[in-house]
């Protein structure tokens, strides 16, 4: 139903999609997300939106084949279809609700880690539309893990690399890079958007904390049906309990229980290392006789 119009691996693993999806170009803004499905029998996977084509009624996703269900989405090719493509979903970036004088007089610094890379880049683009250049951060283990830095070059006020391995820009890890560009440039901002791995934002949060510095972050809970209905994205934040889908995925980084929400994208690994080595034995020509592989 959902046809995939280009796609584009961007490193190891990591592919872009652009899907055919009208009406839901038509209305997508930064920060949303969609559920996804491979196929009638795949899990329901969540991704934030990557980019939005109004005109040419397509949606962007970015996706790590990581497990059995995005190794699906990543193996489909241009011309195939996916079988659901639900959203956009969630509430936009708290952002696109302000006018453009109260805007005008904010500064932005985006710290996007991995894949989190992807869903930063329509904010900021949304920003430079409006006449805001934020400072980005982007993070990887080591350059051939860098995405998006082009289009984040074209769109940011100042683009800041940082690589664990120092093989392209500082190196060290992205909370090292804000302290460096808050005590050792002297930049000064009224808010932080971090979206990556949940450790990184944690620890993003922690030091921005220190600065007494406004601090949003996007969480990529686990989902069933992505309407606020199971429960199962729960999340705990400044001691009450909010679904991630419907009253989210942005919340306050320095009031989110990470520790817990950590604990809980952990909670099926046993289940999800058992379907991808199901998946694994298929692929080699496997058959189980006496219904083991269900």
């Amino acid at each position: 139903m959902y046809r995939i119009v280009e796609k584009q691996e961007l490193a190891a693993g990591i592919f872009r999609m652009r899907v055919e999806a009208p009406r839901m170009a038509a209305s997508a803004l930064p920060g949303q997300f969609v559920i996804v499905r491979a196929d009638e029998r795949g899990e329901r996977v969540p991704l934030t939106v990557a980019d939005y084509d109004r005109a040419a009624g397509t949606v962007t996703i970015v996706t790590q084949a990581i497990g059995v269900s995005t190794r699906k989405i990543c193996g489909l090719e241009a011309g195939e279809a996916l079988a659901d493509f639900a959203g956009p979903l969630g509430h936009p970036s708290e952002f696109v609700g302000m006018s453009p004088e109260t805007l005008r007089g904010r500064r932005y610094l985006f710290v996007a880690g991995g894949v989190g890379t992807a869903p930063v880049y329509p904010q900021v683009k949304w920003l430079h539309k409006h006449g805001i250049e934020a400072d980005v951060i982007v993070g990887a283990k080591t350059r051939d893990m860098l995405i998006y830095t082009d289009e984040m070059r074209a769109v940011a006020g100042n683009l800041h690399i940082a690589t664990d391995d120092g093989s392209a820009g500082y190196k060290g890890m992205v909370t090292g890079l804000i302290r460096e560009l808050i005590d050792g440039e002297g930049r000064r901002y009224d808010e932080c958007v971090a979206i990556g791995p949940m450790v990184m934002m944690k620890f993003v949060a922690l030091t921005t904390r220190d600065y007494g510095l406004k601090t949003t972050v996007s969480l990529n809970a686990l989902m069933v049906d992505g309407t606020g209905m199971c429960g199962a994205c729960r999340v705990t934040v400044g001691g009450k309990t909010f679904f991630t889908c419907v009253d989210g995925p942005e919340f306050d980084g320095h009031a989110v229980d990470f520790d817990e929400a950590m604990r809980r994208q952990g909670m099926y690994r046993t289940q999800e290392e058992r379907a991808r080595a199901i998946a694994a034995e298929r692929e080699a020509g496997h058959r189980c006789r006496i219904g083991l592989d269900k």
